[in-house]
């Protein structure tokens, strides 16, 4: 039996809250110093029914409730210790790390495990071993918040919402569903195996071992799992955006129960530029209707609103000349400069039936448009640098008709969103890679949205994490839970 550290504990004082249920048993060790996280005593109103009392209470009453709701649907086993505390984690003015966690040891080769040689989380070993590994001497999860949240350096503006029934208002982050997300992660719901540098955990004698996960993360384009590829193949395979898809039995079987048929797409057409034809990948857009297997068809209209002939931003009301050229088309813009609600919203005051937003930086998969505007009525959608690229270069501001160049909006019914063709659920692997976020979560495409996906989105549900409203019990059954 071998076991490896991944994290340095904290030397903190700590107090200790046990959460009981039908199955797992969670305690909660507060790590916080006094007055700080869990013991400050701010006053605080009760709200969402949520009756703690000062600001503390209040989150520690949301972790309790997420306690309870993990420990009801995990097997029994050794009580699983998760140390909290409320840390000045990175952040700027217009974005932040809400939280992270992760487990603190992994083992390998102990009683029951199910493969040989294998690194598996902390919590999860305790349970397929049948005992506290350590010997109760230290906690399996690691789980940390952001204590500056809201200030002005830091996502200014926003706040935690401690309530408990998922009503988080504007402006507010839903606390619950941050922190059912990390205990996710901490359970299990991360690779192990880097994805920067496809490098597996070494133990003490310098020997690498496999993650349990490798053994269900197949590479479309390579053609096998991340287990039969070498530290090069993994790291590759971590940038190769939509081509990397989760194997496992659970969540495959339960995945036509939450996910929605159909993948967004974007066909171009052009008799007059064949090199440009063909499907291009989007990120659809949290506002405005869905793409439909009603089709949008229309041609794409490109917006030029600045002095150097180049960009078109679509910040401001669109003048004549662009208005003209947009009106019963497909609009065209580029990323930049005002939200993509904005953008939208001045091409559908135009006459837009739709909206492309280029991107301004490299990479894919191209993400979706974040935002929320009830009054946005036409759909729109997000494509990468280089195919903004290739479709501006045939299309300069003149009347787009002569260039006929078509776009075809609609979701290909061949596909679930978020899955591939064979109804595998794709993980997530932007190139170029993102640290904390590639691999060890959900692609962004899912629909509907899934709580392990990279940035937490306003409509998940509350307190819960299987089929058919998740799939995060799934892959951790996948894994051994």
């Amino acid at each position: 039996m071998n076991k490896l550290f991944k994290q340095t504990l904290l030397a903190l004082a700590a107090t200790v809250a046990t959460v009981g249920a039908s199955a797992a048993t969670i305690k909660i060790i507060n790590a916080d110093p006094a007055g700080v996280g869990f013991n400050d005593t701010t006053p605080a109103t009760p709200v969402g029914g949520n009756e703690g009392t000062t600001i503390g209470e209040q989150r520690m009453n949301v972790y309790k409730k997420v306690a309870k709701t993990w420990g009801k649907v995990l097997p029994e086993g050794p009580a699983i210790k998760i140390q909290a505390t409320w840390e000045a984690l990175s952040c700027t003015s217009t974005s932040a790390v809400l939280g992270s966690a992760g487990a603190v040891s992994v083992w390998r080769d102990f009683p029951n495990a199910p493969a040989a040689g294998t690194w598996y989380s902390a919590a999860l070993a305790n349970t397929l071993a049948g005992s506290d590994l350590d010997e109760g001497t230290e906690p399996e999860i690691i789980s940390r918040f952001n204590v500056n949240l809201g200030a002005a350096n830091c996502l200014a503006g926003q706040s935690f919402y401690l309530g408990l029934d998922g009503n988080a208002p504007t402006g507010q982050i839903d606390f619950a569903v941050v922190l059912t997300h990390e205990v996710g992660h901490g359970l299990g719901f991360q690779a192990l195996t880097s994805g920067s540098t496809g490098a597996r955990i070494a133990d003490e004698t310098g020997v690498a071992f496999p993650s349990q996960w490798e053994r269900m993360m197949f590479d479309n384009t390579a053609g096998k799992t991340w287990f039969d590829m070498t530290d090069a193949e993994r790291a590759k395979s971590a940038i190769n955006p939509r081509g990397l898809v989760w194997t496992g039995a659970n969540v495959t079987t339960d995945m036509p129960s939450v996910l929605s048929k159909g993948t967004p797409i974007l066909t171009v057409k052009s008799d007059k530029f064949p090199a440009i034809a063909g499907a291009y990948q989007v990120g659809p857009a949290s506002f405005g209707p869905a793409l439909s297997s009603s089709a949008i068809k229309g041609t794409i209209a490109r917006v030029i609103d600045q002095a150097d002939g180049v960009t078109g931003l679509a910040c401001n009301p669109l003048s004549a000349e662009n208005a003209a050229l947009v009106a019963g088309n497909v609009a065209l813009v580029d990323r930049g400069t005002c939200s993509f609600t904005i953008k939208v919203k001045n091409a559908q005051d135009a006459g837009a039936l739709a909206v492309i937003v280029a991107d301004n930086t490299a990479g894919g998969p191209p993400a979706g448009l974040g935002g929320a505007d009830a009054t946005v009525t036409i759909p729109s959608v997000r494509i990468t640098l280089d195919d903004g690229i290739k479709l501006k270069t045939v299309l300069t501001p003149t009347d787009p008709a002569k260039h006929a160049v078509r776009a075809v909006l609609g979701v290909d019914k061949a596909f679930y969103a978020g899955a591939d063709a064979a109804g595998r659920v794709m993980l997530y692997t932007p190139n170029p890679y993102q640290s904390g976020s590639s691999v060890s979560h959900w692609d962004t495409l899912a629909t509907r949205n899934l709580l392990m996906e990279p940035a937490i989105n306003a409509d998940l549900p509350t307190f819960k994490v299987s089929a058919p409203k998740d799939l995060t019990l799934e892959l951790l059954k996948d894994i051994g839970w």
